[in-house]
């Protein structure tokens, strides 16, 4: 089922001679379940396209429809909802509250959004993040590793629609980023999340079921790897 429908975007940084076309006419779908690796060079526009999709950042023109729903069609406060409960977003850096321990930053959005925390999936995570006796740490005693670990768990908290992952290994070593990758593997099978993951690593990337290259913001190459 198409879950993530990308139509004719396009992205313009700045006027005249300092226009910057960042993303020139891209389109492309997504199936429900379906786990995506963006791959380019640095400027291609790969993190462009994902904070756009995480309704980050407005287009200039072209549409975003998640469940046949026009993103950019909403408001700024619809937009912030959207955010909180459609997305998952996992960064190179983390972004963790420093003064927040492992449960706390995991389970921030779903208390931003005042609801109530699912426990049981709460446990379920910590478990298969292997976060169980770490809960209560802050995030500078913990490894980069485990720090990572935390925001994928944030990020899948929510039970999202779509994990949006930018470059989620590229501060870590190659043991870690395997590990890392892993876990976002067993999230997509374990919980059918649809992912879609920012990497410069090609080897990461082929363990996805599909690739799609990003050069001078156009799609370059769209390959199914398996399925």
């Amino acid at each position: 089922m198409e879950l993530l429908k990308v139509e004719h975007l396009s992205k313009v940084y700045g006027k005249g001679e300092n226009e910057v076309k960042a993303l020139d006419d891209v389109s492309f779908l997504v199936q429900q379940g379906e786990f995506v690796a963006i791959i380019g060079p640095s400027g291609s526009g790969k993190s462009t396209l994902l904070h756009i999709l995480g309704g980050v950042d407005r287009p200039t023109s072209g549409h975003v429809y998640l469940d046949g729903k026009d993103i950019y069609s909403q408001n700024e406060e619809q937009l912030a909802i959207f955010r909180r409960r459609e997305i998952g977003l996992i960064y190179q850096f983390y972004n963790l509250i420093p003064v927040l321990d492992v449960e706390e930053n995991m389970t921030l959005p779903v208390l931003m959004d005042g609801r109530e925390v699912n426990e049981e999936r709460l446990l379920e995570l910590l478990h298969v993040l292997g976060l169980e006796g770490r809960k209560r740490h802050l995030p500078n005693q913990l490894s980069g590793g485990q720090q990572q670990r935390v925001s994928i768990g944030r990020a899948l908290m929510n039970a999202p629609a779509i994990v949006l992952a930018d470059e989620p290994t590229g501060n870590l070593d190659s043991k870690n980023s395997q590990e890392i990758m892993e876990l976002l593997k067993l999230s997509n099978q374990k919980y059918g999340q649809t992912l879609l993951v920012i990497t410069h690593d090609e080897s990461l990337a082929l363990q996805a079921d599909r690739i799609i290259s990003i050069e001078d913001g156009k799609i370059a190459r769209d390959e199914v790897i398996r399925r």
